[in-house]
């Protein structure tokens, strides 16, 4: 076995030693070489301040498990990038300190692209599903790698966006990267892998965890310049990343909401809070001056789909909708039309993609840019 060999396989069984995370890591390295430190005695271990726990497992450390993390490594496009190797994001080690090694799959390069995280709530509303994607589609054109932690609502409808744009994207998991969570998004990380990156700081196998998802939020605002929250609720964890971007001295972009939204009460609170209310990517562009920063790095993105016109019935109609949802009864008394109007009208808009059917007789108008003047 050469170095190197022996430096892989030493660091597979340090990641898998109990109670050593990134600090300790980072200890250990200052002492020595990781593969030397494995053959010192218990008493050695025990002056390092290992547990005995983590003595056992070193002495006797599971070699199927080792054996089946080398084999995974060996594997196309999967990696273990260790905080001081080039091919580590220079982002990341600046926002953490010590920087935690990362397993990767997929292609890295677009670690290196500018990022942004695009964040939200699990069950998030019609526009926010959409707004989620708009702005993902248009960032992913305009040369950003979009992060987010592969969650259901925006967080998928973001990764979604940018892989239908043509563009790469990173999902962040708190779970082993051979592990997609949740269960149902499977078929979106396997594109992810393909076209982008799927990361994690916890070793392969590792399942679910409510403590690991703070932990891959820090990763997510690290690796990126800025964290824009799309829609998020007064207990979501997308404010947690939202604040340790803050805290890393990145900035945050949030997107304001209706007040009878409850996902738009988190955005709001982050904008009271200082962070930049933005309405449109192009404000985000803008601000980041993105525009030109993927000069070269392959075809042009495929032309936004313009929507279709509304004729002067269904123009009346969205303006009676407003911004907000909206009740049946309402409509009827805001546009005075026959409920076989409206009901016709709804029915045509709904397969247009112009307005969400939230159900219970509640409608929602998901795209204003040609609407009213």
């Amino acid at each position: 076995m050469n170095d190197r060999d022996s430096l892989i396989l030493a660091r597979l069984i340090w990641l898998r030693t109990p109670g050593v995370g990134p600090a300790k890591l980072a200890e250990l390295q200052r002492i020595g070489h990781l593969a030397e430190l494995l053959a010192m005695s218990e008493q050695g271990f025990q002056q390092l301040g290992l547990s005995a726990a983590a003595i056992n497992w070193l002495k006797r450390p599971n070699e199927h498990q080792i054996a089946a993390d080398l084999t995974w490594l060996q594997q196309p496009g999967h990696a273990l990038i260790w905080p001081d190797e080039l091919d580590y994001p220079r982002l990341l080690s600046e926002a953490l300190d010590p920087a935690p090694p990362l397993f990767v799959a997929g292609s890295p390069d677009c670690l290196h692209w500018p990022t942004i995280a695009v964040v939200g709530a699990r069950r998030a509303s019609a526009g926010g599903i959409e707004n989620a994607r708009w702005f993902a589609t248009e960032l992913s054109r305009a040369g950003y790698t979009v992060v987010s932690g592969l969650a259901y609502g925006v967080d998928a409808e973001a990764h979604r966006a940018c892989l239908q744009a043509g563009g790469p994207t990173v999902a962040v998991l708190g779970t082993g990267v051979d592990v997609p969570y949740p269960l149902g998004n499977t078929p979106l990380a396997q594109d992810i892998q393909r076209q982008g990156v799927l990361l994690s700081e916890f070793p392969l196998g590792t399942s679910p965890r409510p403590e690991h998802f703070p932990r891959r939020n820090r990763v997510i605002s690290g690796l990126c310049r800025a964290t824009l929250v799309v829609e998020a609720g007064l207990k979501s964890g997308s404010l947690i990343t939202a604040r340790l971007a803050a805290e890393q001295n990145r900035e945050v972009f949030a997107i304001p909401g209706s007040i009878h939204n409850e996902h738009a009460r988190g955005c709001h609170r982050l904008l009271r809070d200082g962070a930049c209310l933005v309405e449109s990517p192009a404000e985000i562009i803008e601000l980041l001056g993105g525009l030109l920063a993927r000069m070269g790095h392959g075809a042009l993105p495929p032309q936004p789909v313009r929507p279709a016109l509304l004729s002067e019935a269904e123009h009346q109609l969205a303006d009676a909708m407003g911004f907000d949802p909206v009740d049946f009864d309402t409509l009827q008394r805001r546009t005075g039309l026959t409920t076989q109007a409206i009901s016709t009208m709804l029915a045509a808009l709904v397969l247009k993609d112009r307005v969400a059917d939230l159900g219970g007789g509640r409608y929602t108008w998901l795209a204003r840019s040609d609407v009213g003047s």
